[in-house]
């Protein structure tokens, strides 16, 4: 139900009596007297917040809203928060606002709204619309089942004023607006059922995918707001794992689900919640790449592959991947397959600096992966060069070496080929190195001591002026490393 759906719901509950001067709510608590509606208005204190501060990406978010306006002069640009999403019945998932909201605002409203309205000048007036604190004299606050005597207060449009630095206004008012504006419209659909109808018939499907495309590429370069909040998520990443590592000495087997949910508490209680689903694979888990049923268990002589990141308060999130071998030393043809990667993550984060070509960094870790994989006999008579060309180590590497990360896991996802994937990295950008080898258990391709064994490592990567910069260097990354590693936060 939208909001103002429910406004008047509420409205006509406590305005329309009955023969018997009664009132019904809908059915929720059968007949509500006047008198308790009368009642639930009184009595309430002020609890308006005064002297607020701008939050610390204010000034960020202003000057990102800047470019975006330098970029669409005299355009309506239009970029929501989104809905809730329903789960089930009348339960709804946990909310998340758009990424592209989020960074261009600061704001985690949901049925919110950022508004870009052309100026005189040229230049663009900006406006969020949210929803304001729901309204006592109505009853809206505690007839509507998502007034704030059930959701939790909501900050007054002053409030969020000087919170965000731009003016707000009610969003309940915005889709009559929008019902009448004129011009070059550009909107991020998608994202709300009610601004996406407003506007059906005022954009097109062209100039919203250039805006949506802008919009990623706005956040390939990371502002020092940004690289410090993704620094906060990779260091708390970093006590997350050691969290599990504690938990592997303290219970055999451990169930993927406690790995899961140890890792959770702390991307909880450090952040928000984890930037994407788990990856908590034990054993032969670990050779399927997006392992998230964590159904399993893991055993003595295992490997555990966490895939695992926490996301900020701010939404930015981490993605590192360590395999440990759950007793807490690898067996030899473990520590085989786990230092070919390694030593294909360290060519990989060589290649990381200013200026090179984004791919650099993959084909390095690939060609190191490639070397070793016919050193062990895998491509037959075929030579090094032979298997790389024809693309041969892929049945064993699978993925891509990495990413952008920041508000989302799979960062600037939309932005063009030229500027992304064929494109030249620069400081600012903030990237993951993953090359990892992935031996399936029913793969009569390989010796069979290889069968059932994943292996990668993942570390998070900020492209600095004269190299690069490890955020999540506080996990250990060579083998003997992370036994020691183990060994001592088991005591």
């Amino acid at each position: 139900m939208c909001v103002t759906d429910s406004l008047q719901e509420a409205e006509a509950v406590v305005t329309d009596e009955t023969d018997e001067n009664r009132t019904r709510k809908n059915g929720l608590y059968g007949d509500v007297s006047t008198e308790l509606a009368e009642n639930m208005k009184q009595g309430w204190a002020d609890t308006e917040r005064r002297g607020l501060e701008p939050i610390a990406q204010a000034e960020f978010t202003a000057r990102r809203r800047a470019a975006l306006s330098a970029r669409f002069p005299s355009e309506l640009l239009v970029v929501p928060a989104g809905n809730p999403k329903v789960r089930s019945n009348d339960t709804d998932y946990p909310f998340r606002p758009s990424s592209d909201y989020v960074y261009l605002t600061g704001d985690q409203s949901q049925d919110a709204v950022l508004v870009l309205e052309p100026a005189q000048d040229g230049g663009h007036r900006a406006t969020a619309y949210l929803l304001p604190r729901s309204d006592r004299e109505s009853g809206e606050f505690w007839l509507d089942y998502h007034g704030e005597l059930w959701d939790g207060r909501r900050n007054s449009l002053t409030e969020n004023e000087r919170l965000l630095g731009l003016p707000c206004e009610d969003v309940r008012t915005l889709t009559e607006r929008l019902a009448g504006a004129t011009g070059p419209i550009r909107l991020l659909r998608g994202y709300d059922a009610g601004v996406d109808a407003a506007l059906h018939d005022k954009v097109t499907a062209e100039r919203d995918t250039e805006f949506r495309v802008f919009l990623s590429e706005m956040r390939l370069i990371k502002d020092e707001f940004e690289i410090a909040d993704l620094r906060h998520a990779c260091e708390a990443t970093v006590r997350g794992f050691e969290d599990v590592v504690r938990l592997l000495g303290t219970e055999t087997p451990t169930l993927e689900r406690a790995i899961e949910g140890t890792f959770w508490t702390r991307a909880r209680i450090e952040g928000n919640d984890v930037g994407y689903a788990s990856v908590c694979a034990a054993g032969p888990h670990a050779t399927t790449l997006h392992w998230v049923r964590n159904d399993g268990e893991t055993r003595p002589g295992d490997l555990l592959l966490l895939d695992a990141g926490v996301e900020s308060r701010n939404l930015y999130t981490a993605d590192v991947t360590r395999t440990l071998p759950v007793d807490g030393r690898f067996t030899p043809v473990q520590r085989k397959v786990y230092d070919a990667v390694y030593e294909a993550q360290s060519a990989g984060i060589a290649a990381v600096k200013p200026g090179a070509k984004y791919r650099d960094f993959h084909h390095a870790a690939q060609r190191v992966l490639t070397e070793h994989l016919a050193a062990w006999g895998l491509f037959g008579d075929r030579s090094v060069d032979e298997a790389y060309e024809l693309g041969l180590f892929r049945r064993w590497t699978l993925a891509g070496t990495g990413h952008m990360i920041g508000l989302d896991v799979h960062d600037c996802a939309k932005a063009r080929t030229e500027l992304y994937v064929e494109g030249t990295l620069a400081a600012g950008m903030v990237l993951t190195v993953e090359p990892g080898l992935y031996f399936q258990a029913d793969d009569l391709t390989v010796p069979e001591e290889f069968r059932g064994i994943g292996v990668r490592i993942e570390d998070d990567f900020l492209v600095t002026e004269d190299g690069n910069e490890n955020l999540s260097a506080g996990l250990p990354r060579a083998a003997d490393e992370v036994e020691a590693w183990m060994a001592r936060l088991r005591g």
